[in-house]
C-alpha cells in the first residue's frame, strides 16, 4: 500500500502564559495551503485515495477538512499521530524559531524541552499507527495528516536511523509518500514534495 504522509499547513503563534499546552489554527496563508494541497490530491492525475487519517491537533484537523471535502472522505483520528510537543505550552513556527535563535531553537536542535515527549516512546507510537493504517489498508492509498515530527519519525524507521529530533525540515503541507509491503517491507518513494505550492508564493521558506 501507499502511505502519503502530509505536513499540516502555516498556524499562528500561539504561547498559553497559564501553562496549558497549546494547539494552534492555521494562520490565513495556511488555509490556502490547506486547499491547495486538497485540490492537488483530488486531481485524477493523483489517482484514487482510499482513506484520509488525521492527527486530532487542531492544525492538522483544519488542514485535512478541505482534503476530506475534495475527496469525499471522513478523516480517521488517531492520537499516536500527534506531534511530540503536544503538551508544550507554547507553539512557535519552526522558521521564525530558527530566525530567533533562543533557547527553544537550542532545545529542539538537541531534541530537548520540556513538554516533550520521549524520542524513544514518540518513535514507538508512529511506528505502531504506521503498522495500523497498512494493515487495515492493504493494497489501497492512504493520505495521513500529521506534523513534521511524525513525518521525520517514519522516514527514519524506513531508512533505520537512530530515534532522534529529526533529519530534515518538511515544508508544510508536503506530501511524503511511503510505500509499505504486504511482506512488512518500508520503502520511500518520495519526500517533501510541494509541487503544489510552486507559483502560489505559499511556500515558507
Amino acid at each position: 500500500m501507499e502511505l502519503i504522509v502530509v505536513r499540516h499547513a502555516l498556524p499562528i503563534r500561539v504561547v498559553n502564559t497559564e501553562g496549558t499546552p497549546a494547539d494552534p489554527p492555521l494562520d490565513e496563508p495556511g488555509h490556502h495551503q490547506a486547499e491547495a494541497v486538497a485540490a492537488w490530491l483530488a486531481d485524477p492525475k493523483e489517482g484514487r485515495i482510499d482513506a484520509l487519517w488525521c492527527s486530532p491537533m487542531l492544525r492538522a484537523r483544519q488542514t485535512a477538512a478541505p482534503i476530506a471535502a475534495a475527496l469525499g472522505l471522513s478523516p480517521v483520528f488517531d492520537a499516536d499521530l500527534a506531534e511530540y510537543d503536544r503538551h508544550h505550552h507554547e507553539y512557535i513556527p519552526v522558521e521564525q524559531l530558527k530566525a530567533e535563535k533562543g533557547e527553544r531553537w537550542e532545545a529542539l536542535l538537541r531534541g530537548e524541552s520540556e513538554g516533550w515527549v520521549d524520542a524513544a516512546v514518540f518513535r514507538q507510537q508512529v511506528v505502531s499507527v504506521m503498522e495500523r493504517i497498512a494493515g487495515a489498508h492493504r493494497g489501497q492509498r492512504v493520505v495521513a495528516v500529521c506534523h513534521g515530527g511524525v513525518i521525520n519519525a517514519i522516514a527514519s524507521e524506513v531508512l533505520g536511523l537512530a530515534p532522534g529530533p529529526g533529519f530534515f525540515l518538511p515544508d508544510y503541507t508536503c506530501l511524503n509518500r511511503i510505500m509499505i509491503a504486504s511482506t512488512g517491507e518500508r520503502s520511500i518513494k518520495s519526500i517533501n514534495e510541494t509541487s503544489h505550492l510552486r507559483g502560489t508564493g505559499l511556500l515558507s521558506r
